[in-house]
């Protein structure tokens, strides 16, 4: 009589009862007819194959059309190897000065109350709401020859715009939400209770932060990190308008892109392109997999 007073109180126990509701969940998706199903899944792989696929392998058979060594003679140019090594300087000064500003944003977010909170949380998601061709307009205000600071600037011999300061600046604007935002949820989901036994334990802020907080939220980093990478390297509007575009010196790839493509030479144009495209397949390979480190980690702490 025991027994069965304990099974059926755990038939009614409520993880029982949401395993029990996902499970009917679950059945009840599969009672669409098999016809719906297949027309179902036949569309999403349409649009993924039209949107996502062949514009990829256009871009590659585009930039392979005249052979292997046409392809690396066209990254081998000058002007090219310039362009990249631009994207990738704007790419490395953008990802370090929004590592550090996520790191301080989503630790004040997350771990403490103070005034002010909720428009910090709203100035950070601005630059999602912030057309990048604005973004690039408001440092032309600000540093341009006729700016607040242009005066200022050209009196003491400093290039602000159509220099790398410039276009390193637009292209931090348009990326500093990611790293924050791909942290304040983890963080705001694991609590204070590590940090405040660490510090009643004798640990310094810095202590805390480096020994508790930071393998916590390593995967975040690592998330946030890869996704202002990717918005980085291809950052097109907000640069194009502080760059100048100076041949050989302010151009990125993204601006190559099109100044080859209006040039009409398009193996080169697409060669380019194809660096950006496997960035891209890069990165939501790194992206899957962080995905599934999170959720690992979220398991972890559920449990």
């Amino acid at each position: 009589m025991t027994m069965q007073i304990a099974d059926s109180g755990s038939l009614t126990s409520p993880d029982a009862k949401a395993r029990a509701h996902a499970l009917a969940a679950r059945d009840n998706l599969r009672t669409e007819p098999r016809a719906v199903r297949i027309v179902i899944i036949a569309l999403a792989m349409l649009f993924l194959s039209v949107f996502v696929v062949l514009p990829l392998v256009v871009v590659f058979a585009q930039a392979l059309s005249k052979g292997i060594f046409a392809y690396f003679a066209a990254l081998s140019d000058p002007e090219a190897l310039s362009a990249i090594k631009l994207t990738l300087v704007v790419a490395a000064i953008s990802v370090g000065l929004n590592l550090v500003f996520g790191l301080v944003a989503a630790w004040a977010i997350a771990k403490f109350d103070f005034p002010g909170k909720t428009f910090l949380i709203t100035l950070i998601d601005l630059p999602f709401s912030v057309s990048p061709v604005i973004s690039g307009l408001v440092f032309v205000l600000l540093f341009g020859a006729q700016g607040y600071f242009g005066g200022w600037l050209r009196d003491h011999d400093i290039q602000i715009l159509f220099a790398v300061p410039g276009i390193a600046l637009a292209t931090t604007f348009v990326t500093f939400p990611f790293v924050a935002r791909a942290l304040i949820p983890l963080m705001q989901e694991q609590g204070t209770q590590e940090e405040e036994a660490a510090i009643s334990l004798g640990a310094s802020g810095l202590q805390t932060f480096f020994r508790v907080t930071l393998p916590n939220i390593k995967w975040g980093v690592l998330y946030g990190v890869l996704l202002c990478n990717a918005r980085a390297m291809g950052e097109f509007g907000a640069v194009s308008v502080v760059s100048g575009h100076i041949r050989g010196e302010t151009n990125t790839m993204p601006l190559l892109v099109e100044i080859l493509y209006n040039e009409y030479q398009f193996v080169a144009a697409f060669a380019i392109a194809s660096l950006l495209a496997m960035l891209a397949l890069i990165t939501l390979i790194a992206k899957t997999i962080l995905e599934r480190h999170l959720d690992e980690g979220q398991d972890v702490n559920d449990h």
